[in-house]
């Protein structure tokens, strides 16, 4: 194996900002994202809390002496701090008493702390980052033609060339955005989401708040989840489909349940809705979207490969608007941005609405590719924009159609922009 080489991350310069504005940052996202190598970068010191070789006297001395376990060079990265969930109030208190930033790093794993045993809130002392897995920009498998900055910047006059085949981006829905994956060859990087998948259900859903759940109704109710991915089935919806496609029924109540354990360890993202000013009193449907964090779980949730994908092209577009909207939300953190949703009492919907402070947002429809794919979407994207009342708030600094495919990046004559997933960045 050669030398390991980090590979950038958005979340690098978000880190740095928080760093730079709070006395400590608490990194959060799901296991395996790249959350403690990211960290590092930064850290000055670093106390791995679970070390195997120190751990019972690590949490001897946390429990006893917290303040001994923050002394170090700062930044401070504290691996695995809910371990130890006096750390946070001991944190706080640091901070007062020092009158400096950027003076720890707080990242955890699948297992939230016990916030029973947390006093304060950690409110003007603590600042909050969310990682995902790596998008394509940052895996290094976008050219980066487009970027989403410049867009709302104002420059809409673009131009890139797409070298992902459809094969290939049927192999990165699966492969996913985990930092262990990248530099893999096929089979062993495709087994990362697959062991993520298993310690999920096996594990990490029991253990996210001490709640024994049944390792098989995990199973049905994300491989549920994966079916309904991109649309806003609400939780009697998937119990029906798990009734319908396994022998055991699961109750809506008890979906809840799961799905709430889920989203606690970053697995389930759900889409809020976007809400604008419109000409007209349309109703908007304010339902959440249903996305995995990343579309490798879904892949694996439903024992898919990349040749099922390509034997399933209208599957293979929920997947590949999951790994889409994965993408968009790296980017429009990078922005201080959200990503939203909008659909409407007439089913008018558009995938997605990348929102900026100040009021500034961008109309995406996510398509796999295809002249006729296309033309759908730039068709939603001019009806959504017409029914927006500009006289209350902006008009939309761009409409984009987002592909899979395609050999180029461009503005239509019409003003549309298509662009590649494989060609956009932050």
């Amino acid at each position: 194996m050669g030398e390991y080489k980090y590979k950038k991350r958005i979340a690098d310069s978000l880190l740095d900002l928080r760093l730079e504005s709070a006395g400590a940052v608490l990194v959060e996202g799901p296991k395996w994202c790249g959350k403690t190598t990211t960290a590092e970068q930064k850290a000055k010191s670093v106390l791995f809390l679970d070390d195997p070789e120190n751990i019972e006297q690590n949490l001897t001395l946390a429990e006893a002496r917290p303040k001994a376990i923050l002394e170090g060079k700062t930044p401070r990265l504290i691996d695995e701090w809910q371990l130890a969930p006096k750390l946070w109030d001991a944190a706080r208190f640091e901070i007062d008493h020092r009158h400096e930033m950027g003076q720890f790093i707080f990242t955890g794993s699948a297992v939230p702390a016990d916030t029973g045993k947390i006093i304060h809130t950690g409110t003007g002392r603590f600042s909050w980052l969310m990682m995902r897995p790596m998008s394509l920009w940052e895996s290094e498998e976008s050219t980066g033609e487009v970027s989403l900055k410049s867009l709302f910047e104002g420059d809409t006059d673009i131009f890139g060339q797409n070298d992902k085949k459809l094969e290939d981006i049927a192999y990165l829905i699966c492969r996913g955005g985990w930092p262990a994956s990248v530099n893999l060859r096929e089979r062993p990087s495709l087994a990362i989401a697959t062991n993520y998948y298993e310690a999920v259900v096996r594990r990490d859903i029991s253990r996210v708040d001490g709640v024994s759940r049944d390792e098989q109704r995990a199973r049905r109710l994300m491989r549920s989840y994966a079916r309904n991915q991109g649309s806003q089935a609400p939780y009697n919806t998937l119990a029906d489909d798990i009734s319908a496609n396994e022998i055991e029924p699961l109750s809506s109540i008890s979906v809840s349940d799961y799905v709430e354990a889920l989203k606690k360890i970053f697995v389930i993202e759900d889409m809020k809705a976007w809400n604008p000013n419109l000409r007209s009193k349309t109703a908007i449907r304010s339902s959440d979207t249903r996305y995995f964090v990343d579309p490798s779980i879904a892949a694996a949730a439903l024992e898919l490969g990349p040749h099922n994908l390509m034997n399933d092209l209208r599957t293979m577009g929920l997947f590949f608007e999951t790994m889409a909207v994965r993408d968009l939300r790296v980017y429009a953190d990078a922005l201080s941005g959200n990503v939203y949703h909008y659909r409407d009492k007439n089913n008018l919907e558009c995938d997605g609405v990348v929102s900026l402070r100040g009021g500034r947002y961008g109309l995406i429809e996510i398509k796999l590719g295809g002249e006729r794919l296309i033309e759908e979407g730039v068709k939603t994207l001019k009806l959504l924009e017409s029914k927006i009342d500009t006289d209350k708030m902006n008009k939309p600094a761009f409409l984009m159609v987002l592909t899979a495919t395609g050999q180029y990046a461009f503005r239509r004559p019409d003003g549309v922009l298509v662009v590649p997933l494989g060609c956009l960045k932050d």
